[in-house]
């Protein structure tokens, strides 16, 4: 990979956390539901990624690096409460994704 190729990779990765950091109104359960990741699996990655390249890091300090904030207060400002249905989608989705990988738990 080119340097140029991965500067327009850490410029986009940029990209979607200011975009994510201009809808807050968007739930991690909708992201979740409608595209299988959230705010929270993009910390998860970032720090897998880090400590692939030899750099530990905690979980809090990634998601502050993607939230923007410390975790416990964007959850106090901006999550809401999922609904029955949201939570229901979401149940839904993870037993069918159990069911292809052959999980026991699904």
């Amino acid at each position: 990979m080119s340097q140029l190729e991965t500067e327009i990779e850490a410029a986009v990765f940029r990209r979607l956390l200011k975009h994510f950091d201009e809808r807050k109104d968007v739930q991690n359960i909708d992201l979740m539901n409608l595209a299988g990741f959230c705010r929270n699996c993009l910390s998860k990655w970032y720090r897998a990624e880090a400590g692939e390249r030899g750099l530990e890091m905690d979980l809090e300090v990634a998601r502050t690096l993607v939230y923007g904030m410390p975790y416990s207060e964007w959850k106090a400002k901006h999550q809401a409460e999922a609904s029955a249905e949201q939570l229901a989608q979401f149940q839904a989705q993870a037993e069918s994704e159990g069911s292809k990988r052959g999980d026991a738990s699904a």
